[in-house]
């Protein structure tokens, strides 16, 4: 590899920085030449490409400081006094997942005032007296019409954990904290599986990596569980434990605690994929969940850095992650039939929490792989781009499934990454105080050159690491540690750890989703059959080896069944569920009454129409409580989600119980959506904003099924996949 001290080239396209006058630096890029004056914030070492590009980062972050921010569908597109940092270009606005990203990674080191105030900016009372009450972070515009089918609005505090040192923020924190973790709790949690539903974090543009039919359908998305979205709740849970302690609540300390234990231990059942030695990026709903055969590094970062994955499974999670030679993808494996942005795509704000976990597992490989990544994208596109198509490194690959299909210059999380990258992830500076440098020797040559030692000066600090005087190992560490004043002097040292070779992307795209089963009843059995060779999966659990057709005992419970075809050792994603069964449909006045037939569990769902808003966008989701009182037991309160969507569809599904004979009544209660917000007031993007809070369907039948007490059995005919059909 060349040294990049002042040029590096990639594919045929080069990009070179050299020094300007009073400590500026002159960017040469394919895409045309740019000048960046000095920084309050100064690296100092053999590679003037680096330094030059910190420099630029930095100058990036002040062009995303603004007083006012707008966006087509709040305040009628016109500025909203705030200031803010917007999440870039081409996103001037401040949005609450790339916000608290960018906060996590760099802001607050860097202008925590404005943080502060733009975080401050996603928090919001209620407007509707009817409502509960409380402060709550709120969740941006999103799939099916935002909360809860998108549940990651907890990001928030991830960003907001650096800032308590103001007062008056840090009393806000709290009380969001709380509000905002009970309300999650009562609509998003499921206690049974013990994990919180909801969409992945920030890939929320549900065909890029769900399965395709979810483009107008995203019940699926609401009811399925998220890697990403639940380790970021084990993350404010955490928080809450500290927070409590603090405040001398030392109940609410231990519950938080509790659940944060209980949390971290159903990630780790329901998530982690043996076979594979990875995460799974998110699992279809039931009991027990569907697994996905899908993963994203994220939600793997993530998982590393918050302690969720722990000793040889936060190991094998990382050196198992597919790699291209331009970088890390987002997801694995990807989608064939999507153009590129989430799928097939490099986003550098990704590649730095990817390199935080690197730093966690001390991992040189990937720690030197992230970093290239971050400086080559960064140096080659002249800003800090929001992401790039894989394995091309490009943001114009040009063709029907080409991309990005969106990008934008100086994207605030991508900003914060190479920001990141360089203070913590060369320099060691960690959020703690701790100065803890990482450093792989394969980068000496360029950080280092023929110099013994590189700096990092700040506006209140500087810190000087000097290299050993041998390089007898992989890794250079911190050796010993001397402070004088203002400056910290770090002796490294170099040291041999276990550094598994990149895993390349191979195979790169997962098979086709395959049709719908078709399912019939045949006599007392259900017919089931596939198009082409597949696996069938009954309620979250395989049922034998591909074949074309099964026969699956009859009985009164909800039976729901999808399949998956595989190729190259990846299966696909599932195809839209079929679901069978005893359902009766109970209609008319409210409250609704049934008898119970059996004794048992029941899965309840209703037919409405929600046509608020598209299925894109929006704040709209209807979400609903229903109070089921089944004879003289105590009355059980169940959330039913409803997203924004076309015409007649069935809910979010629901659990109670009941005793054979019981009489019981189903009355509904309203229940809580981003509409509710004080916030929303200025949202003209669509319903429930300037014209006030919106949070309604139609609701027709109830549709009450039995639920199974335990998975059916299930036998596979003759007709099974030929030999040699499907690997």
């Amino acid at each position: 590899m060349e040294a990049w001290h002042t040029r590096l080239t990639w594919q045929q396209r080069s990009a070179r920085m050299t020094p300007a006058a009073a400590g500026g630096f002159v960017l040469h890029a394919p895409d045309g030449t740019r000048a960046i004056a000095a920084q309050a914030w100064r690296a100092d070492t053999a590679s003037v490409l680096f330094d030059g590009l910190f420099a630029m980062a930095q100058n990036d972050l002040r062009k995303d400081a603004v007083s006012a921010i707008t966006d087509p569908g709040w305040n009628h597109g016109k500025p909203i006094a705030c200031d803010c940092f917007i999440a870039g270009k081409q996103w001037p606005f401040t949005w609450t997942r790339d916000l608290s990203y960018s906060t996590d990674l760099a802001l607050w080191r860097f202008d925590a005032p404005r943080a502060r105030r733009s975080l401050l900016f996603r928090l919001s009372t209620v407007r509707d007296a009817a409502a509960p009450q409380g402060l709550y972070v709120m969740q941006d515009t999103g799939s099916g019409g935002s909360w809860p089918i998108s549940t990651d609005r907890v990001v928030w505090f991830l960003g907001a954990r650096h800032l308590l040192g103001d007062a008056a923020f840090a009393r806000k924190t709290w009380r969001a904290l709380r509000d905002t973790l009970a309300q999650d709790r009562e609509y998003a949690f499921d206690a049974r599986v013990g994990l919180y539903r909801g969409e992945t974090s920030f890939m929320d543009w549900r065909q890029q990596t769900y399965p395709g039919w979810t483009v107008d359908n995203v019940r699926f998305i609401a009811q399925s569980y998220a890697l990403s979205t639940n380790v970021l709740h084990d993350e404010a849970l955490q928080l809450g434990v500290k927070l409590a302690r603090e405040h001398d609540d030392a109940m609410l300390a231990q519950r938080y605690a509790r659940q944060a234990a209980d949390l971290k231990a159903a990630i780790n059942r329901w998530f982690w994929n043996p076979a594979r030695g990875l995460y799974r990026s998110y699992l279809g709903g039931g009991d027990p969940p569907l697994p996905v055969d899908s993963y994203d590094l994220l939600g793997t970062a993530l998982a590393i850095t918050s302690g969720v994955a722990e000793g040889a499974r936060a190991q094998q999670a990382l050196d198992n992650y597919p790699t291209t030679p331009a970088g890390s993808p987002v997801i694995w494996p990807e989608r064939a039939s999507q153009p590129v942005y989430h799928n097939r795509a490099l986003w550098p704000f990704v590649s730095a929490y990817a390199l935080r976990a690197a730093r966690v597992t001390r991992n040189p490989a990937q720690i030197a792989h992230a970093l290239r990544s971050l400086v080559r994208a960064a140096a080659l596109s002249g800003s800090n781009m929001e992401n790039f198509a894989l394995p091309q490194l490009s943001t114009h690959l040009p063709g029907k499934l080409g991309g990005p299909v969106v990008d934008s210059r100086r994207q605030l999380w991508s900003v914060a990454g190479y920001l990141n990258m360089v203070v913590e992830g060369v320099f060691g500076m960690e959020s703690n105080g701790r100065i803890a440098p990482e450093i792989p020797v394969i980068l000496v040559p360029m950080l280092f050159g023929a110099r013994d030692t590189i700096s990092l000066h700040t506006p209140t600090r500087s810190v000087i690491l000097q290299r050993p005087a041998t390089l007898d190992g992989n890794l250079l560490v911190a050796d010993r540690i001397t402070r004088e004043g203002v400056t910290t002097r770090v002796r490294l040292k170099a040291i041999r750890v276990a550094a598994p070779a990149l895993r390349r992307m191979q195979p790169e795209y997962a098979p086709a989703t395959p049709a719908p089963a078709q399912v019939r009843r045949a006599g007392a059995a259900w017919q089931v059959r596939s198009a082409v060779p597949a696996t069938l999966w009954l309620d979250g659990r395989a049922q034998g080896q591909p074949a074309l057709q099964w026969r699956i005992p009859a009985g009164a419970a909800r039976q729901c069944l999808s399949l998956t075809t595989r190729a190259q050792g990846v299966d696909s994603l599932p195809s839209q569920p079929v679901c069978v069964g005893e359902t009766t449909r109970v209609e008319g006045a409210w409250p609704r009454r049934w008898s119970a037939p059996v004794s048992g569990d029941y899965f309840l769902r209703s037919e409405y129409e929600n046509t608020h808003g598209p299925i894109s966008t929006g704040i709209t989701a209807a979400v609903k409580r229903i109070a089921v009182q089944c004879g003289d037991a105590p009355a059980q309160i169940v959330p039913m989600v409803m997203p924004q969507a076309i015409g007649t569809q069935r809910s979010s599904v629901a659990r109670f119980h009941a005793q054979a004979g019981a009489r019981c009544s189903f009355s509904v209660l309203q229940g809580f959506n981003m509409s509710d917000l004080t916030a929303a007031a200025l949202y003209t993007g669509g319903e429930g904003g300037v014209s006030g809070p919106l949070n309604a369907a139609r609701i027709g039948a109830l549709l009450i099924s039995p639920a199974p007490a335990s998975p059916a059995r299930m036998v596979q005919e003759s007709a099974a996949v030929p030999a040699g059909s499907a690997p």
